[in-house]
């Protein structure tokens, strides 16, 4: 009889060994984003290019013809201070239905946490020019007088200018750069990092934030599209203001 028990004392620790072993295999999850876009508080989607129908802050009225963005290095902050940074990307594209949404290859634990946060555009570090394949094919590259690397956005339109004539819009975000040439030198970083706040992970969560396009042109500079339109790139002081303009750009609108 002490034997039969000690074999089934055995037989209910294997059991939940292999029960915890089980939950801690299944207790992961990739990260899940989807991206949403509106100006103000109207949804866009590329049904709504090509057509001059939104207002800036300033008054201009414009069209969107393309919108693209880099979205990179996305870290999960514990309620212990431990960082996860997961050193994947995804160039989101409104053109492209399939970009909006992005699944990470990497995982991470269920639960929760203080922070969710990712970059727009490259830190510097990875900004490193020729390396992304797949960038290079989209054309995403900035030329080397610009110091290379890849552009964080690229926003594309038409508005109506002060003569009351339609005119091209190039809003191009890279790094802020000076001295256009061989010996270009970068006056302050213009990447920028979204923190999203506290989320909890349960394993099949899509996480759903939106750009409000227009705040690239409101807040804290109202943007007129007749001072700056276009050949933005090699001009520093444009894409300080944009990084300025950027910090209110996007926020989580749900976890489901």
């Amino acid at each position: 009889m002490k034997f039969n028990l000690i074999i089934l004392a055995f037989t209910l620790v294997f059991v939940a060994c292999e029960k915890d072993n089980d939950d801690n295999i299944s207790a992961v999850t990739a990260v899940n984003l989807k991206f949403t876009h509106k100006w103000e508080e109207t949804e866009v989607t590329n049904s709504d290019f090509n057509t001059i129908q939104f207002t800036n802050a300033f008054g201009n009225e414009l069209s969107i013809e393309r919108l693209r963005y880099l979205i990179s290095k996305i870290k999960l902050t514990k309620n212990t201070g431990e960082v996860i940074t997961i050193d994947e990307y995804n160039l989101v594209d409104l053109e492209d239905v399939t970009s909006l949404s992005f699944s990470t290859n990497q995982t991470v634990a269920v639960g929760s946490y203080s922070d969710i946060s990712f970059v727009f555009g490259f830190t510097n570090e990875d900004n490193t020019d020729g390396t992304y394949t797949d960038l290079n094919s989209a054309t995403w590259n900035v030329p080397a007088m610009l110091g290379g690397g890849y552009h964080y956005m690229q926003m594309d339109g038409k508005y109506i200018n002060s003569s009351n004539v339609e005119s091209s819009y190039n809003y191009h975000a890279i790094r802020a750069v000076n001295n256009p040439g061989p010996n270009p030198t970068f006056p302050q970083d213009t990447f920028f990092e979204v923190s999203l706040g506290e989320i909890t992970l349960t394993g099949t969560n899509q996480i759903t934030i939106a750009m409000d396009i227009a705040q690239w042109f409101k807040q804290p500079n109202t943007w007129d599209l007749n001072q700056y339109n276009q050949m933005l790139m090699p001009n520093s002081a444009a894409q300080i203001l944009m990084y300025q303009n950027s910090q209110n750009v996007f926020n989580l609108v749900s976890i489901e």
